[in-house]
């Protein structure tokens, strides 16, 4: 049986709206880890150090920010309160530029930053699998978002 004109249009417009979907979950993944994780992957020239925390309330742990080189001490910097932040940790940090705000550094840090990307994937991979049926690409997407969500999980 021959498909008409407009029942390819119909799949074409299905697969380009379903597209956009995925690239619409990929690009907001990428914007919001990268408000993190830019302070960590261009840190240089950026203030560097240790952050001890000392309270934590409902939405950011606060306590002193002791510098590493040309940093400057810091009676007081917050930062935002996740399951892996808790009363009497110590661990390194930078702060974000004109702020007293700090971004946890390292590779815990680097991974966590990218939390929101892999949740994104593994949202992006149902629809890829699901509506555009490209069952390994899916795979692939899925995996990958999975993979970062396990390695942040263990590193924190």
């Amino acid at each position: 049986m021959k498909r008409s004109t407009s029942h390819r249009a119909l799949l074409y417009g299905r697969s380009a709206a379903l597209g956009c979907v995925v690239l619409l979950l990929l690009v907001a993944g990428v914007l919001s880890s990268w408000s993190s994780a830019q302070h960590i992957v261009l840190a240089k020239g950026r203030e560097h150090g240790a952050m001890a925390v000392t309270g934590c309330g409902a939405d950011v742990c606060t306590g002193p920010f002791t510098p590493a080189e040309h940093a400057t001490a810091r009676p007081r910097v917050t930062i935002e309160r996740s399951v892996a932040v808790k009363k009497g940790d110590r661990f390194p940090v930078v702060v974000k530029p004109g702020t007293d705000e700090v971004v946890r550094t390292g590779v815990p840090g680097f991974l966590h930053s990218w939390v929101p990307l892999g949740g994104a994937l593994l949202l992006a991979a149902l629809i890829i699998g699901g509506g555009l049926r490209l069952t390994r690409t899916a795979w692939g997407t899925g995996i990958a978002g999975a993979v970062l969500l396990v390695a942040t999980f263990i590193a924190l």
